[in-house]
């Protein structure tokens, strides 16, 4: 009685006598959409892997993977920790250098020499302490560095060089079970037969570790698309819905973003440079040849942000704020109307606690988003409060303008994308029709129910047409099938008219409810 997989035996040649069971599978397909919510941000750091996608779900995430905000152009925390206020949580951070980043280093009594793990100057901040082992006769090595878990390597045994391999040993292999390897620190053994000594000793007192920061620009935040990636294209494949370089504010660079955006459907938000004025806002954005739904890009009118890390108000980009907004909505929705948090001023408005604020002008608003780029502003249609004045892309286009445009139009294609290939090398028939039909009806009558799609009429926002009239012989004996899929988003109420009519003469016509 053997027991098979569809498909794995030729069932119109069996010969002999026997039971078979056949193992269908389901013959429709579910779609579960892709997240939504991943952030990737790109910048330099104290700490850290360098152009490798490190995934961070809170401040407390990044400060052990990348040490703590740091107050400086393109700092790669600072983007995170303004998104984060938004209620973002789920990111992809990279960091990258300008190639003289180095590693702090500390060679012990002439004995063992401890490198850091990472370059960066937090490196600086390490510590190695020596006492007493648990064991009689043994030492204990504490390796630490501030905001994290003190590692501890145990029970070192020997003496003379032996004493020094074997810490070697530990810190790189780890030692037992529950120690594994140093995620601080690299050990070299030098072969000194000095003895160990009790107490702490800090890396301070060493070679320095540096940031790789000073030099970093917008170019270097793009990086290469060549392997191994670097910078923004170490991004490729990880599923960022939003990304951004933090600060990259260099109009150089912007179309480059824009092409990344279009090929891995990623929302890009760009910046102008602090400081901005419109005129030259409007007629940069035209030179540069921006004008994409992939990107959104924010009037460099910079924010002022309470940074508590370093206990100072500082100017940032609104990048982190737009971004962290965005990822906190569903796809469908757009950034306007919607309040930012942790915003206390901006470059237009005056600095906090100043004696004047200005606020945009129509006019002002109606150039910005005329040309495409969207400006953080107080007040908000809805009330005083900060927020995301347009809820614009890049696009000139009216009908793809929208934040829900771009970022709805990702996600379904992002969603078909991961699960639709289950289809391909299947055989081409009316079954086939029918099961990719019922697949993409499910994934949109889903969106339906949740809201993600709906109409002012009432009507069904959607079509799916797969079957032998798209799909002729001529075709299909190519081995081409096609679906075409007909999708009606939502509208955003962006101009909202409401007429009044009142004077002594105004006749108002009532009617009765009827009676239940």
């Amino acid at each position: 009685m053997p027991i098979i997989q569809q498909g794995a035996v030729n069932t119109t040649a069996l010969i002999v006598p026997d039971l078979y069971v056949q193992i269908v599978p389901p013959q429709s397909l579910l779609l579960n959409g892709v997240p939504t919510d991943v952030v990737g941000v790109v910048g330099t750091a104290s700490w850290g892997p360098v152009n490798e996608p490190t995934i961070i779900g809170s401040m407390s995430d990044y400060a052990a993977a990348f040490g703590a905000v740091v107050a400086r152009k393109y700092d790669m925390g600072t983007q995170v920790a303004t998104a984060v206020q938004q209620g973002a949580g789920n990111f992809r951070c990279v960091r990258v250098t300008d190639g003289t980043d180095s590693a702090a280093a500390l060679t012990v009594l002439g004995a063992l020499t401890l490198t850091a793990l990472y370059t960066g100057s937090l490196g600086n901040e390490l510590a190695v302490t020596f006492s007493a082992g648990s064991a009689a006769g043994t030492w204990r090595a504490t390796i630490a560095i501030p905001g994290q878990t003190p590692e501890v390597f145990d029970n070192i045994a020997g003496s003379g060089a032996a004493f020094w391999a074997n810490l070697a040993n530990a810190v790189n292999a780890g030692n037992g079970v529950l120690r594994g390897p140093s995620q601080l620190v690299a050990a070299t053994a030098l072969g000194s037969a000095a003895a160990p000594v009790a107490g702490m000793f800090l890396f301070a007192a060493g070679v320095p570790g540096t940031d790789g920061a000073a030099g970093a620009g917008a170019a270097t935040l793009v990086g290469a698309d060549t392997l191994p990636r670097q910078g923004m294209y170490a991004l490729r494949g990880q599923g960022c819905a939003i990304a951004l370089l933090a600060d990259a504010d260099a109009p150089t660079q912007w179309s480059v973003q824009v092409a990344f955006g279009l090929s891995e459907s990623v929302y890009m938000i760009l910046t102008g440079p602090a400081g901005d004025d419109i005129a030259n806002a409007v007629a940069v954005k035209a030179a540069a040849g921006v004008d994409s739904y992939a990107a959104k890009l924010m009037f460099g009118d910079w924010v002022y942000w309470s940074d508590q890390a370093n206990a100072m108000t500082r100017l940032v980009s609104p990048q982190g704020f737009v971004a962290g907004r965005l990822a906190n909505l569903s796809p469908e929705q757009s950034s306007l109307n919607k309040p930012l948090y942790g915003v206390i001023g901006t470059q237009k408005s005056g600095q906090p606690g100043g004696a004047t604020a200005t606020t945009y002008a129509s006019a002002d608003l109606a150039v910005l988003l005329g040309a495409g780029i969207d400006v953080i502003a107080n007040p908000q249609p809805g009330g005083a409060y900060w927020g995301v004045r347009g809820g614009h892309n890049a696009s000139s286009n009216a009908a793809v303008n929208g934040d829900n445009y771009t970022r709805l139009t990702n996600y379904i294609a992002n969603t078909l994308a991961a699960g639709m290939g289950a289809y391909v090398g299947r055989l081409v028939n009316v079954t086939l029709f029918a099961q990719v039909r019922a697949t993409l009806l499910a994934f949109l009558n889903g969106l339906l129910g949740q809201g993600l799609l709906g109409s002012a009429d009432g009507s069904l926002p959607f079509a799916v047409v797969c079957d032998a009239g798209n799909n002729p012989q001529s075709r299909t004996a190519l081995g081409y099938v096609q679906a075409d899929v007909q999708v009606q988003y939502q509208a955003i109420n962006e101009k909202f008219i409401v007429n009044v009519q009142g004077g002594q003469t105004v006749q108002v016509s009532t009617r009765a409810l009827p009676v239940a």
